[in-house]
C-alpha cells in the first residue's frame, strides 16, 4: 500500500488506478470494514488525524478530480462526505524520498513520463499535506 505524499499529478495510468484502489482500501480500514491493514504504515497519519475518515476522503475527492481531469470514469460515489479545511502534516524529506521512489517507477514503467518530470525540482504535495522541513517519516519503510 502506497498513500503518496506527492500530488496524483504526477502518477502514470497505473499509479493513480493503482492509488484509488489503495486509497478505498485505506478507507475501508478506517471504517473498521476489514481486518486486514489495520496497523499498516501508511495509515498511521489518517489514523492520527482527529477526523480520519473525513481526511481520507478529503485524500480520495483529490484523486477523483486528477482521474476526471484525465478523463478517467472513476466512481464519484465511493469518495464521502468532504469537508474543507482538512490538513495533515508531513516533511519535505517525506516528499523527497518519495518524489526520488516515484521516478525509478517511472523510469521503469513509463519512460516518457520519467523524461517529463525528472528535473522537476520542486513537486508539489498532494492537496491533503501541508509540508513542513524535517527528514522522512518514521513510518516509512525503506
Amino acid at each position: 500500500m502506497r498513500l503518496w505524499t506527492l500530488h496524483p499529478k504526477y502518477l502514470d495510468p497505473q499509479g493513480l488506478v493503482a492509488l484509488w484502489r489503495e486509497a478505498l482500501l485505506a478507507r475501508a480500514v478506517l471504517r473498521g470494514e476489514t481486518r486486514g491493514y489495520r496497523h499498516h504504515p501508511q495509515l498511521h497519519r489518517f489514523q492520527a488525524h482527529p477526523s480520519p475518515r473525513s481526511a481520507i476522503n478529503a485524500y480520495l475527492a483529490s484523486i477523483l478530480r486528477e482521474a476526471e481531469s484525465r478523463g478517467y470514469s472513476f466512481n464519484r460515489g465511493k469518495v464521502g462526505p468532504v469537508r474543507g479545511g482538512l490538513r495533515i502534516s508531513s516533511t519535505a524529506g517525506q516528499l523527497k524520498y518519495e518524489w526520488r521512489h516515484l521516478l525509478r517507477k517511472l523510469r521503469a514503467r513509463n519512460p516518457a513520463l520519467h523524461r517529463r518530470w525528472r528535473d522537476l525540482r520542486a513537486p508539489e504535495p498532494h492537496p491533503l499535506f501541508r509540508i513542513a522541513a524535517g527528514p522522512v517519516e518514521t513510518w516509512e519503510r525503506r
